[in-house]
């Protein structure tokens, strides 16, 4: 696998750089053009009424958080206390005080004070419904809110959260690029046997591999919008669209100039993203895979399998310790859990599907009965700062890159040492 040449990049030359950069800063400045003037539309009035979705909800000491969805943003807003026992994914009708929302919260995601919060009796939806399917299969209630989290990305609540960031394995709760590919992979087997007869009665001349792309593409857009367009998933499908249009145009999948493109064409479209870490945390993740295959593609396959999640977990440390500072022994073990998961996701989304979602609850009573000691953690930003550029360098210089593996081996012994 060659990354050093530029043959069948989706950009060429300079003069498609400077006219590709040129349209996307136009439509840049029309997508938020058009979000200021609803945030203005927003704030035009100081109170403003809104049906809202709990997404989650944070007890503190003598209040609550609440983390809400309307049809157009999300925010925070809290409550002093919750006689009318609202949960998670309640809807409720509620006064938002708009005078302290500048232009940037209300991109980024605002906390807003609030007033007149009236739980609404709706009529049950079809997520609810699975919802409570899924919860009838467990009798832990712990357990069932992490396959609520897994299938149909109902938030965790905080003790569970708490837990999955001590081994290190938020990302595997979270619905991302992950259980998409797991998904992907799936349903593209399952496609390929009755479209394989169907191709070669009827479409032959039709390219095989691509119809089962695209085929697998409808239903995990399906997916997305029963789903309501989770934003991780959101920035997922639209990574993989863009792979399918690069495979159809025989141009470059696993390039830096793709990755980037990739990202300013989610940041153009939906500008709100740029303040979005998850989205940052995945584009890391992937430039590091790059990076990985780049170097260590033509080793053996079955090297590669061993060490590529514990080599992407070290690289990805110092960024991840930036923005969360609680450090456990059991993170060192994330590699092995990541793999781990990648066979229990798809036998667990069977065993749901057939009714029998408790059958391996023994063994998940067992990982949330594990006592974890933690620790503070703190990162210096220079030294942040002087990685991703080391990383930059890494793409074309091989000294750079043997160097970055002695920051990120030095970063982990000094945070787990």
């Amino acid at each position: 696998m060659n990354f050093d040449t530029e043959q069948n990049n989706l950009l060429l030359n300079k003069k498609q750089w400077y006219f590709f950069l040129f349209s996307l800063f136009i439509i840049f400045i029309i997508n938020i053009s058009i979000e200021y003037f609803k945030y203005k539309k927003f704030t035009n009035i100081e109170i403003q009424n809104q049906t809202a979705k709990v997404l989650s909800i944070y007890p503190k000491k003598d209040y609550f958080i609440l983390k809400l969805k309307t049809s157009q943003f999300i925010f925070y807003t809290s409550k002093n206390d919750n006689k009318q026992a609202i949960i998670n994914q309640d809807t409720i009708d509620i006064d938002i005080i708009t005078t302290e929302i500048n232009f940037l919260d209300y991109l980024k995601g605002f906390y807003a004070k609030s007033m007149n919060i009236i739980k609404i009796n709706t009529t049950s939806t079809l997520i609810s419904k699975l919802s409570k399917d899924i919860s009838k299969q467990h009798n832990n209630e712990i357990i069932s809110e992490l396959f609520n989290a897994l299938f149909l990305a109902i938030p965790i609540k905080q003790s569970l959260r708490d837990q999955c960031i001590d081994f290190g394995i938020s990302h595997l709760i979270a619905l991302s690029g992950f259980h998409l590919g797991v998904l992907s992979f799936i349903l593209y087997w399952i496609f390929y046997f009755p479209y394989k007869y169907i191709h070669q009665n009827y479409f032959p001349f039709r390219n095989f591999k691509y119809d089962l792309l695209i085929l697998t593409s409808v239903f995990l857009f399906g997916y997305l919008i029963f789903l309501d367009l989770v934003p991780s998933l959101l920035r997922a499908f639209i990574m993989y669209i863009f792979a399918i249009f690069l495979y159809r145009n025989n141009i470059k999948l696993i390039s830096f100039n793709t990755l980037a493109i990739t990202l300013l064409l989610i940041i153009v479209f939906i500008p709100k993203l740029i303040f979005s870490l998850s989205l940052w945390l995945s584009i890391f993740g992937v430039f590091y895979i790059f990076l990985f295959l780049k170097y260590f593609s033509h080793l053996n396959k079955i090297f590669l399998f061993i060490i590529f999640n514990i080599w992407i977990f070290l690289a990805l440390n110092p960024i991840i310790h930036q923005f969360f500072n609680i450090g456990s022994l059991h993170q060192i073990y994330s590699a092995v859990y990541t793999i781990g998961f990648s066979i229990f996701y798809p036998i667990e989304l069977f065993l749901h599907l057939i009714g029998q979602g408790g059958l391996l609850d023994s063994f998940i009573e067992l990982w949330l009965n594990i006592k974890t000691q933690t620790f503070n953690t703190t990162t210096s930003i220079y030294f942040t700062t002087y990685y991703l550029i080391l990383s930059l360098f890494s793409i074309k210089l091989k000294e750079a890159f043997w160097l970055l593996h002695l920051s990120f081996i030095g970063f982990t012994l000094y945070i787990f040492i």
